[in-house]
């Protein structure tokens, strides 16, 4: 089938402004977009610039918004996102996110709010063994959150970053709750700091989105609301 893609194109180096530029292109229904972005790419135009790796939902390298939704090129199928033959598909970059290139965005903000909130375990107990062990039920308080591959659809998807650019956002806010959820973990105290205020955890109000956009399946509302009562629990 015959597809169009409406893609969002910009180089600060040549252009203006932001502009689309549709592009045709041959692709079966249960082909992957990002098969038809290569084929693009490949036979139409080399200048066309986007993220990619390893193309199987694992690196979450070719985050985009696609339709309006965040998604991963590589995950999304033709038919999910075109009926027909001659359908349209927009796509965009990620939002809040300094565009360098066309779909390809500047992330520095994005890990430095990540980073911030300390991504690692915390504890300088001594240790009995080799080792600090955790039952199975320790571990599912928050399994899902280790799945996160850092593709930012979730920081795109959030509608409190469109009034509140200074939200750490949800990615950062979910790999926290990683850590202070975590059994063996005692840094809690060291990062309320970042957790505990205005551009914290209190400025999400449950869209949802951040969950909805999520490739991995993380439960991300959900375990924000956690890292409030976590949070409530520790200052009584």
């Amino acid at each position: 089938m015959k597809i169009i893609l409406d893609i969002q194109r910009y180089n600060p180096e040549t252009d203006e402004a932001i502009y689309f530029q549709k592009y045709e292109v041959e692709a079966e229904p249960n082909e992957r977009l990002l098969d038809a972005l290569m084929r693009i790419k490949r036979f139409q135009d080399g200048s066309l610039g986007f993220r990619k790796s390893c193309a199987h939902g694992v690196c979450g390298s070719d985050a985009m918004r696609i339709n309006g939704k965040d998604r991963l090129a590589c995950k999304i199928l033709v038919k999910d996102v075109a009926a027909k033959d001659g359908d349209t598909i927009t796509i965009e970059p990620l939002r809040y996110l300094p565009v360098q290139r066309d779909l390809i965005v500047d992330q520095v903000e994005f890990f430095a709010k990540y980073r911030s909130i300390k991504p690692y375990l915390i504890n300088e107990e001594e240790v009995e063994g080799k080792e600090r062990l955790q039952s199975q039920e320790e571990r599912m308080a928050f399994d899902d959150t280790t799945n996160c591959i850092l593709c930012a659809a979730c920081y795109s998807a959030c509608p409190v970053l469109e009034e509140k650019p200074g939200f750490v956002g949800p990615a950062a806010i979910t790999q926290a709750y990683r850590f202070i959820a975590d059994s063996r973990d005692r840094g809690l105290d060291e990062r309320l700091e970042l957790l505990d205020n205005k551009t914290g955890v209190w400025p999400c109000r449950n869209h949802f989105q951040c969950t909805l956009a999520c490739p991995r399946s993380i439960l991300i509302t959900k375990r924000i609301n956690e890292t409030k009562n976590l949070i409530k629990n520790h200052r009584r």
